[in-house]
């Protein structure tokens, strides 16, 4: 727990929502079911197994004391998350959470829920995905995009303040399109986004109408029973990667399944979808560092020809 502690006694105030320690990637033996997050004004500490009570108690102790020399003038707002027997067990140790709780991300505002369900509403390790978005439609004024499983659509948040003219965003779950709609709003994004809550495999038709597109932007479940399942599901959505996109344009493919590696995710590509010409793999925040590269989250940039 100590490199735990370490990272608290030597954090910033954090102003973006952002990482403050990455137990999982396996870098700091003895931590590796600990992650520490910051939603601010909140703290959320994460851990996938059991831990006793004096533990957290030191834990808070450590954010207690750092965040008095950060903001002596500001109470501490820390939630705890356990993931260690299926259903997350969340609880506020200290503090409040706003509500609504809105968040920021270089610039933009983002709608988050700390204290309910395991993803609360804007994936901190995609960021330097959102980045590349961000960049690509800078470059591609006008530009057309296809958000596949969208969840909240940051995604489209960004794609559209950077310059993208319309934005497509399909997700199944109709209250992640609800706060996808919300979030538009927030960056006073009024025109521009369409939000599709259905199931992807039964959506064709509607979305190769809208197309068409300049980017899609692939980013799945791992493994979502009823949703879907990587090893079976990846190569199907490949398949339409062709006829959706425009001449030269863009696909960013997203695996975050720590049992398949980049030769997985290659491999389905090059088999469903030979017609994409491989780009780039983009570089995860450096606080996400993890011992595998293989097991990280990948992020793969591809270019139809």
């Amino acid at each position: 727990m100590q490199a735990l502690l370490n990272a608290i006694a030597a954090m910033e105030k954090p102003t973006d929502a952002q990482r403050i320690f990455h137990g999982r990637g396996g870098l700091y033996p003895g931590c590796e079911h600990w992650v520490l997050d910051a939603f601010p004004p909140v703290f959320v500490l994460t851990s996938f197994q059991a831990v006793p009570n004096d533990e957290l108690t030191r834990i808070g102790e450590a954010l207690e004391a750092r965040w008095t020399q950060l903001c002596p003038d500001a109470p501490l707002n820390w939630v705890f998350q356990s993931r260690h027997a299926g259903e997350p067990d969340t609880r506020l140790m200290a503090g409040s959470v706003p509500e609504p709780h809105v968040v920021t991300e270089n610039g933009l505002r983002f709608r988050v829920h700390v204290l309910k369900g395991q993803n609360h509403g804007l994936f901190l390790d995609m960021a330097q995905g959102r980045s590349w978005v961000r960049d690509w439609a800078q470059t591609h004024p006008e530009g057309k995009v296809l958000n596949l499983f969208a969840y909240t659509c940051a995604f489209s948040v960004v794609a559209l303040r950077a310059g993208a003219k319309q934005v497509v965003n399909v997700d199944m779950s109709h209250g992640a399109m609800a706060i996808g709609q919300q979030n538009h709003q927030l960056n006073a994004l009024s025109t521009g986004a369409s939000f599709l809550a259905h199931d992807i495999f039964k959506t064709w038709g509607k979305i190769s109408r809208s197309g068409p597109y300049d980017l899609i932007v692939v980013d799945p479940p791992s493994y979502q029973k009823g949703s879907f399942v990587a090893t079976k599901d990846y190569g199907r959505l490949l398949r339409r990667m062709p006829e959706l996109l425009q001449p030269g344009g863009h696909a960013l493919l997203c695996l975050n399944a720590p049992e398949l590696g980049l030769d997985f995710l290659k491999e389905q590509v090059l088999t469903a979808s030979p017609a994409l010409d491989f780009v780039e793999r983009l570089p995860n925040p450096e606080v996400f560092a993890d011992v595998s590269a293989e097991r990280s989250l990948k992020v793969l940039v591809y270019r139809i020809t």
